[in-house]
């Protein structure tokens, strides 16, 4: 009987766990050249506004630079190949979003997108998926524009929900205005 050790073949670095290492290190090098900028005088028992961002960035650093170790030593196990269509789907839910939200409003931008990142999930029904982002989009609106005074842009259908809403104000409770 044979006594051989089995070793593992070496596997080469891998790449994309150097680029999600460089990531990690120059988002805590920006975090610290930021804190760095922050105004020192304000000071309350040697901690100031400069302590926490220089913490999170020397954090990044060093979890970047164990990335680097474990990626040179070949740690990490094999990753199935990457879907790239549900990404693309996502990203350009995304695209449409930032481009037609100031135009057609908050929520139906947002409903497309949802129905854009239900599509990257595999969902094909866009009758189902597109009014159901729409409806969910107008309730988060409603939320944040009436119920937290936020500021989000608002369209068509933002316009009519609060006229809808001031006149059923207005019935409900005479004399009052929303």
């Amino acid at each position: 009987m044979s006594t051989e050790l089995s070793q593992k073949p070496a596997r080469r670095p891998d790449r994309a766990a150097l680029a999600v290492a460089a990531v990690l290190i120059a988002v805590g090098g920006v975090i610290a050249w930021d804190a760095s900028h922050l105004n020192a005088a304000v000071r309350y028992a040697r901690i100031g506004p400069q302590t926490v961002p220089y913490v999170v960035a020397v954090g990044l650093a060093g979890l970047g630079l164990w990335t680097i170790i474990e990626a040179l030593r070949g740690d990490f196990p094999e990753r199935e190949p990457q879907e790239v269509r549900p990404v693309l789907w996502i990203v350009g839910g995304l695209l449409l979003q930032l481009l037609t939200i100031r135009t057609v409003g908050f929520s139906i931008a947002t409903g497309l997108l949802f129905a854009l990142v239900a599509r990257g999930f595999g969902e094909r029904r866009w009758w189902i998926s597109v009014p159901a982002g729409v409806v969910i989009s107008m309730l988060v609106w409603l939320l944040f524009a009436r119920g937290l005074a936020l500021t989000l842009p608002g369209g068509p259908l933002e316009h009519a929900l609060s006229a809808a809403l001031s006149a059923l104000l207005t019935l409900v409770v005479p004399g009052s205005a929303a």
